[in-house]
Formats: C-alpha cells, sequence, structure tokens
C-alpha cells in the first residue's frame, strides 16, 4: 500500500459532548456521526492546554505544555524542535494548511506547511478574498467581538462569504488538486469556530431553538469550582453580572449552529475524497484544540481543568489501522496526534521524542495494557497564576496555585463533575496519590517551577498591586463591574471604525 494521506480537521473551542452520535440526542451532525460509525471514536480525549495557542503549540510538536513551554496565549511557540509538518515534509509528503493556526509570534510562518492559506488575523487571505469579493472591510466576518463576545447574534455575510464556508472549499480543493499527483499529502484543515462570538449565517441560525436548549450543568454550589482564572474571565468576557438562564439557551443554539455548519464542511471534505478515490488510503483525524464553559458552572470561556473546557471531540478513520465503528473511553490527548501520523507515515525514527502514544495502539490494547491505565496532563499557565492536571480512568485531580486548592472528581461515580472529593476524608489517599504522580511527572521532565520539594509551590500573590489595563495580573477583581474588560476591536484607533461627524 502506499503511504497515506492525512487529513486534519480542527476546531476551536468545541466541547467534546458535540457530536450526535456520542449521545448528544439534540445537535444534528450527520458527517461527524459518519467518522463515528466508520472509526473510532475516543470519548475520553483532553487537551494538554484549555486555550488556543498552548494547546496548538502541543499540537504539532506533540509534547506538553510544561515541555514544549508555551502555557497560554501569550506565550511564543518553539523553535528549537520540529513540528508535525517539518517531520512530514522531510519525508515527502505536500504539507498545506488552510485556517487558523494561531503561530506566535510569527504568526505568518510555515513552521513545516509548504503552503498556508490564513484566518488568523485582520490581515489574512480570508481577509483579502472578502476585499476581492467587495466585502466591506469594516464587517466582523466572525461576528462582533468585545461587548458582544458572548451575545449571539446572526452572522452579517452570507453563507457563502462565511469563514467557515471559506476553509471547507479551500481544503475541497486542495483534496481535489492532489488526487493527480503521484505524492502523499498531509491537509490541515483549521476552522475558526465555534469560538465566540457565536455568530452562524442564516438560516443556520434557526437550525435550533434557545427554549429548546438544554441548560448547563450546575451543582448545587457552583463557585466551589471556580479557580481565580474562572472569576477574572467571567469579568473579562462581560459575564459576571447576573445569569440570563434563557440567554445562556439561546448562546448554546448559536453555538451548536456553528459545529454543524462544520459538519457540512466535513461532510464535503469527505464526499470529494470519496469521488477522487482517495478515501481508503486518507486517515481522517476530526479534534479541537480545547471545549468551552458556555454557562456550566455559571462560567463561559475556557481556562480550566473541567471536561466543559478540557475535554475534546476526536474521531479517527483510517481503517487500514484502526477498528471500524468502535468507542474507545481510555484517555487520550491531542499530543498523540503526532505520533498517530507518523506511525501512520511509516516513520518510526526515535531520534525525536514525543509525550504521545500511537492512538491506533490505543484503540487497539487490551484492557491490561498499560495504556488503559494512562495519565494524560493538561496546564495553564504557571506559577502564581498556574493550573495543574492530571485525567486518567478513574480520576481527575487538578491543583490551582492562586486559590492554592485542589479538586479531585472520581469520573466513574460523577461522571458529570459534580462534586470536588479532594478533602473528602474517604479520598484523602486519591488525592495524595494522584498529585504525587502529577509532581513525579514533572520531575521526571525537568519541571520544577511550581514545586517545592514533595509540595506545591506557594507563590505571594497578594501583594501584587491591581492594574486593569492587564487584568491577567490582578490578585481580586475590581468593585467597578466595567474594570477589567475585554476590548477586541480597533473602533478607537482604526480610521476604518470612524463615522464622520460621530467620533467624539
Amino acid at each position: 500500500m502506499p503511504r497515506p494521506n492525512i487529513l486534519l480537521i480542527f476546531t476551536d473551542q468545541q466541547r467534546w459532548d458535540t457530536i450526535r452520535a456520542s449521545n448528544n440526542p439534540v445537535i444534528i451532525t450527520p458527517n461527524l456521526d459518519r467518522l463515528c460509525k466508520e472509526g473510532v471514536t475516543f470519548t475520553s480525549a483532553y487537551t494538554p492546554s484549555p486555550v488556543c495557542v498552548s494547546a496548538r503549540c502541543s499540537l504539532i510538536h506533540g509534547q506538553y505544555a510544561h515541555n514544549t513551554g508555551c502555557t497560554y496565549n501569550g506565550d511564543a511557540f518553539c523553535d528549537d524542535r520540529p513540528s508535525i509538518m517539518d517531520l512530514l515534509a522531510a519525508n515527502g509528503y505536500r504539507t498545506h494548511g488552510i485556517g487558523k493556526m494561531h503561530f506566535v509570534p510569527d504568526w505568518g510562518s510555515l513552521r513545516g506547511f509548504q503552503t498556508r492559506l490564513r484566518v488568523d488575523h485582520l490581515h489574512s487571505d480570508y481577509r483579502e478574498w472578502l476585499a476581492a469579493q467587495g466585502v466591506d472591510p469594516r464587517i466582523p466576518p466572525g461576528g462582533a467581538p468585545s461587548e458582544m463576545y458572548y451575545v449571539p447574534q446572526i452572522g452579517i455575510l452570507p453563507e457563502e462569504y462565511h469563514q467557515t464556508t471559506w476553509v471547507g472549499n479551500n481544503s475541497v480543493s486542495f483534496i481535489q488538486n492532489q488526487a493527480q499527483r503521484n505524492q502523499p499529502w498531509f491537509l490541515f484543515s483549521s476552522i475558526s469556530d465555534p469560538h465566540p462570538p457565536f455568530a452562524p449565517p442564516v438560516p443556520w441560525h434557526a437550525l435550533y431553538r434557545g427554549p429548546r436548549m438544554p441548560l448547563p450543568k450546575m451543582p448545587e454550589d457552583p463557585e466551589q469550582f471556580w479557580t481565580y482564572i474562572n472569576r477574572v474571565q467571567n469579568r473579562y468576557k462581560y459575564r459576571d453580572q447576573g445569569i440570563d438562564r434563557n440567554l445562556v439557551r439561546i448562546m448554546k443554539a448559536y453555538y451548536y449552529a456553528s459545529i454543524s455548519l462544520i459538519d457540512k464542511q466535513v461532510g464535503r471534505m469527505l464526499e470529494t475524497l470519496e469521488q477522487t478515490g482517495q478515501l481508503e488510503n486518507t486517515l481522517v483525524l476530526f479534534t479541537s484544540d480545547h471545549g468551552e464553559y458556555l454557562g456550566d458552572y455559571d462560567c463561559f470561556g475556557k481556562r480550566g481543568m473541567h471536561d466543559s473546557c478540557c475535554r475534546v471531540p476526536m474521531l479517527v478513520r483510517f481503517p487500514q489501522r484502526f477498528p471500524v465503528g468502535q468507542t474507545c473511553e481510555r484517555v487520550t490527548s491531542l499530543v498523540d496526534v503526532m505520533p498517530t501520523f507518523l506511525r501512520a507515515a511509516g516513520l518510526t525514527d526515535e531520534s525525536y521524542r514525543t509525550d504521545g502514544v500511537d492512538l491506533a495502539e490505543v484503540a487497539q490494547a487490551d484492557d491490561d495494557s498499560p495504556l488503559a491505565a494512562r495519565t494524560v496532563y493538561s496546564q495553564y499557565r504557571e506559577e502564581a497564576f498556574g493550573i495543574y492536571g492530571a485525567m486518567n480512568a478513574r480520576r481527575k485531580y487538578w491543583y490551582a496555585s492562586y486559590d492554592d486548592k485542589e479538586w479531585l472528581i472520581d469520573r466513574q461515580a460523577d461522571p458529570n463533575e459534580l462534586t470536588n472529593r479532594a478533602y473528602n476524608r474517604f479520598y484523602l489517599e486519591d488525592t495524595a496519590r494522584e498529585r504525587s504522580r502529577l509532581q513525579e511527572r514533572y520531575r521526571a521532565d525537568g519541571y520544577e517551577r511550581p514545586l517545592d520539594g514533595e509540595r506545591w509551590r506557594r507563590f505571594d500573590t497578594h501583594g501584587l498591586q491591581p492594574n486593569w489595563a492587564n487584568p491577567w495580573s490582578q490578585p481580586w477583581l475590581a468593585p467597578d463591574p466595567d474594570g477589567g474588560l475585554l476590548i477586541q476591536d480597533s473602533w478607537d484607533t482604526d480610521p476604518a471604525y470612524m463615522i464622520p461627524g460621530y467620533k467624539g
């Protein structure tokens, strides 16, 4: 058999529980359901870092955030090690990227892609294409941000101009063009949705209705699950001044609509692979960088270790190496994507160490295999504001350094994560064991910054002074409810947003 093509379909901020075939009876995802039916559904897949940039850095390098050094959106990607694209291109693959990559700080870099089409920033290939179609440059193509970040809105642009459709169109074109070439290819098709603002185009906005949507997951005392970062994030995103349950249900409706539009593009790619005779020799992997709270625990955004924002969908179709129609509950991670692709491509060079494992081995392992008892890791930021997590089949543990607090979830007794058992006397040994294992992993990898001997290191946080120009540096939330709000547009500096006679 020739070396397989590899198609990675990657979304932004998509929860793990947003696929109909994975026990969500509300959402409509016939093409993702097809991947479930024809491949393996990994139901316990976790991000190595629950935020965009660091998750993507771990993905392309196959290493946990504490090993890449990229632990949040403000960190740069590492330049001292190869990416998936580097290794595949060096071994004869045609590598192409479409969509949002979030390569920081060099947004336009290739990082092993031979060619790229970008949706990353204002000055991107997608924006240039919109301009060529005569679209007003003042229109926010992905929805209005800032104050509207978590206010559901109808996309201003029609479906044919939507960024999700643009990624789908260019992915289809690439697959078609490669059909006549005698060269294996790797396509990274990266879609910006369902990241907020939730702004599906007409008629997708009406596919789901707010009053039909389920309410968020809510323990009796949701604030017991909050870290300092949750509090800052709720403020940062305009969501800490009371909860409107009807609004939250509409958020979910528009979020689901965005995913269904993504599902349509997945179907177009699969159909093109079939029509060009490439489907059976193409490894298709669908996943996301992290999830979204979407009102669970009265929280919004990501940056946490709850399943809502740390657990991601992961579907793999490639009958040559993966079982058909299997559900695999063993824990997996985005760091597994790189070794999976390299092994499928026939690359077995051990000179580059990844933290992941081949997903085909996970899917086919016996119950007594070490892979069944495996632990995966996740991290957001470092030191004073660090959140450090570990997940296995039985337990999930995380520690938040600013709060100096631990959480322990019994994944079997409490799959909805409604009770923190870290301080429950019947679970104290479990808490100690999971804490010790996480710290031992850090020591083994030479990552000592969050550690103080056998304990978590405590940082001086309460001496910091408020500076609401940078809310992430604050130890408490300002009493002014308008302090520390997110501003993501440039209306006050960009002349394109000025209205003559109305700019004060």
